[in-house]
């Protein structure tokens, strides 16, 4: 039955495959419908030219009797890279003198040899390889568009001389393999192939010679019916597309005998037996097993444990930003205090560090300094006390933003600080910062002009230090002034052997470590001890102040 509609859509598809391009296999069907005397009366009776019915048309016999399709029609099936010469390659590569290359003797050869075997199988339909100087001239020769006046751009100029093929840039340097990392010296040509991306390619151009039939081997009769392009990643390129369901593609000839052709194109490579696809994925299993254990083998199975009863914890960070700060070239200086009892870090792990000087950026109507300074840090926590209320202490992370003025003078800018998050994970943090201040103009003039303005000599003031050890800690008189923020980016990582051994450690009510495993709400429990706490020695200094019996009697009442 013949097709109803031809199809006009030529554009390429791409294709991924896992096999091996040998086993693909084209089938490739021409056929001429008609000559001049179609192409003048058909269309008339048409709306559009690209709708024809080929079923209401019926081939008329030539003055020979034969049918045109009993003689222009051809049907070949067409394998990866196969060479099939055409007439004008045939006549060619029979004159010795013509031959140039060795791929020339060798398509001499071949075609010598055909003739010995009764001759090639094709008549109309041939193909270029890879090999061949067409496809050289193809990729050399492309043109971006279809006008006759085409000017092609600096990038066209650059693609065109791109050779996509596989291209070894490796050389001999006595008995030694060596490849060029740097070409010190690069030439135009060089220079010019590397603009771009090198990817191994290799093209296939399936042709057709639409030239009368006793006037088979001239070039100007030569079509293009797909081109095939394959890569090193397996990505095939067919264009135009498997003709599939679609109508056949069509070919107008010009000049004054026009013709009309039709040809399809079907993928008719062999299916993989079932023996073959089971042999194939074990193959697959096998390698990726192999895979996997050499993944193993890299990474090991002797895990680093902490000894019992203590806890790990180890934090990636990142100084992120700052913002709202008074002057410009910002860094931070920040370092995390431990707590003095029962925490304790690695002597090759440092708890500080100083980011580099940023410039601000405005945003809005703040200006930032994005740092992105990364940082690491790692202690342990070895608990002693197995009470109910012997809750850790957290960690503390103090930062001090400093600006340098053109004189190379350090300013500061602010303080602050902030408790480590108690939950493993990943945590962004707004750090607030103050800083001290002096009341007249003469103190601002010299942190101007000078650099000179308070600083705290111990920088965990700015929380209860680690060292105090009275009941209270008095800021009196202290003037301070509400600076930036500064945004720290926090991974942590928590590693306990209590963790692994909670189910046997609730027979004993619960230790420290073991009440660490549901640690997200460690921190609102500290802070309602605290709370507690402070509410209590609030109680307690209050009845002391009150009368002996009043005492009793409220004591009573409280019971």
């Amino acid at each position: 039955m013949a097709e109803a509609v031809w199809s006009t859509d030529t554009g390429g598809a791409v294709y991924r495959s896992r096999d091996p391009v040998r086993n693909l296999r084209l089938r490739v069907r021409l056929q001429r419908i008609t000559s001049s005397n179609f192409l003048h009366y058909q269309p008339a009776a048409q709306l559009g030219k690209d709708l024809i019915d080929l079923a209401t048309f019926r081939p008329q016999p030539t003055a020979s009797g034969h049918r045109p399709e009993e003689d222009e029609e051809e049907e070949i099936v067409i394998g990866w890279q196969e060479k099939l010469f055409s007439q004008f390659e045939v006549d060619l590569y029979q004159n010795e003198a013509a031959c140039q290359s060795p791929l020339d003797y060798q398509y001499r050869q071949e075609i010598l040899k055909l003739e010995n075997l009764g001759g090639k199988k094709n008549r109309r339909i041939f193909t270029y390889t890879d090999s061949d100087r067409y496809t050289n001239l193809e990729e050399h020769c492309q043109r971006m568009t279809t006008a006759a006046s085409e000017v092609p751009s600096f990038l066209v100029e650059r693609m065109a001389n791109v050779r996509r093929r596989r291209q070894d840039r490796r050389e001999m340097v006595g008995s030694i393999l060596k490849s060029r990392i740097v070409t010190w010296e690069p030439s135009e040509e060089f220079v010019r192939n590397n603009h771009v991306i090198n990817t191994p390619l290799q093209t296939m151009h399936i042709m057709a010679d639409l030239g009368p039939c006793k006037n088979l081997g001239y070039k100007k009769y030569e079509h293009v019916l797909c081109t095939l392009k394959v890569d090193s990643n397996g990505v095939i390129t067919v264009k135009p597309d498997f003709t599939g369901l679609k109508g056949p593609y069509r070919i107008e000839t010009e000049g004054e005998k026009q013709e009309l052709w039709k040809y399809t194109i079907d993928n008719v490579s062999p299916l993989a037996q079932p023996e073959e696809e089971e042999r194939e994925r074990r193959v697959f299993n096998d390698l990726y097993g192999r895979h996997k254990e050499y993944l193993s083998s890299l990474v090991g199975t002797d895990f680093e444990l902490t000894v019992p009863g203590a806890l790990r914890l180890f934090v990636n960070g990142e100084v992120v930003s700052a913002q709202g700060y008074e002057y410009d070239n910002l860094y931070v200086h920040f370092f995390v205090e431990l707590p003095a009892t029962n925490w304790s870090s690695p002597a090759f792990r440092q708890l500080s560090g100083v980011t580099q000087t940023c410039a601000t950026k405005s945003l809005g109507m703040d200006k930032v300094a994005y740092f992105s300074y990364p940082f690491t840090f790692e202690a342990f926590f070895l608990h002693e006390d197995e009470s109910t209320d012997a809750l850790p202490e957290w960690p503390v992370l103090y930062c001090e933003v400093l600006s340098l003025d053109f004189w190379q003078r350090c300013r500061v800018e602010g303080y602050g600080a902030v408790v480590l998050p108690a939950t493993p994970g990943s945590h962004t943090l707004t750090v607030s910062t103050w800083r001290p201040v002096e009341l007249g103009t003469v103190a601002e003039l010299r942190r101007f002009f000078i650099g000179g303005s308070l600083e705290l000599e111990d920088l965990s003031y700015v929380q209860i230090p680690g060292s105090f050890k009275g009941e209270r800690l008095s800021r009196f008189g202290l003037r301070t002034e509400t600076t930036g923020t500064v945004t720290f980016r926090l991974h942590c990582l928590q590693q306990s052997r209590a963790f692994m051994e909670s189910s046997s450690l609730r027979k004993r009510m619960r230790s420290v470590l073991d009440r660490l495993e549901g640690f997200s709400q460690q921190s609102s429990i500290h802070n309602v001890l605290e709370a507690f706490r402070r509410a209590r020695r609030r109680m307690q200094e209050a009845r002391e102040s009150l009368p002996q019996d009043l005492v009793n009697t409220s004591g009573a009442l409280v019971s």
